[in-house]
């Protein structure tokens, strides 16, 4: 592995996700929450849907002029990246203590 000084600014910001995700304190919390990180990056690479493919196969018609058509045309795929901030933001409203963190009274 090559080690660079910059590398807390690539993988600082996902490891602190996975820890929030996991909860404060657990290490097998970090764990799963690592592997749940890891598939959700990973696996949306695989999917090139968008949601207006999506709705054309069920039947509605999403077009041009629909003014949220830019972001729904986005590919699943394009928008992996993002999708660990957004379970982040999810995660801390839900259950802020995280998955198998403990509770501070």
């Amino acid at each position: 592995f090559i080690t660079e000084p910059s590398m807390a600014a690539t993988v600082g910001s996902i490891i602190f996700v996975v820890v929030v995700v996991g909860g404060m304190g657990s290490l097998v919390g970090a764990f799963i929450g690592s592997l749940l990180i890891g598939l959700l990056q990973t696996l949306p690479l695989t999917v090139d849907a968008s949601f207006v493919t999506l709705a054309a196969k069920h039947g509605m018609a999403i077009g041009p002029d629909n003014p949220a058509y830019p972001f729904l045309k986005l590919t699943l795929a394009q928008v992996a990246p993002i999708l660990p901030y957004l379970l982040l933001v999810l995660m801390l409203i839900v259950r802020p203590k995280g998955l198998l963190g403990t509770r501070e009274d």
